[in-house]
């Protein structure tokens, strides 16, 4: 990953208390696992930030390195990584 990938990465981050890395927008995303977690969110009404990991391959792939997880969507909570969204829901177990 680049230098400028890794510091727009990590001024969102620093700069929005709650961070969706995501698959489109929180108005129009893109795929099921970034709307449900977008949804999650709006449903709790949680003042969260979107960031469309579409708009640039670089952002892509670089918020994949920079958590070292694989997958999006990627939330970030007071700048710690908190994961996606099978970490931010109920398991059927529960």
């Amino acid at each position: 990953m680049d230098d400028s990938t890794k510091n727009l990465i990590q001024s969102h981050i620093d700069t929005n208390e709650v961070c969706l890395f995501m698959k489109g927008t929180p108005d129009a995303p893109q795929c099921g696992f970034s709307m449900a977690t977008s949804n999650m969110l709006k449903i709790l009404e949680v003042n969260y930030k979107g960031i469309n990991v579409l708009e640039s391959q670089a952002l892509r792939e670089g918020i994949k390195e920079f958590s070292d997880w694989p997958t999006i969507p990627q939330i970030y909570i007071k700048g710690e990584f908190i994961g996606c969204l099978l970490y931010t829901s109920p398991s059927p177990r529960d």
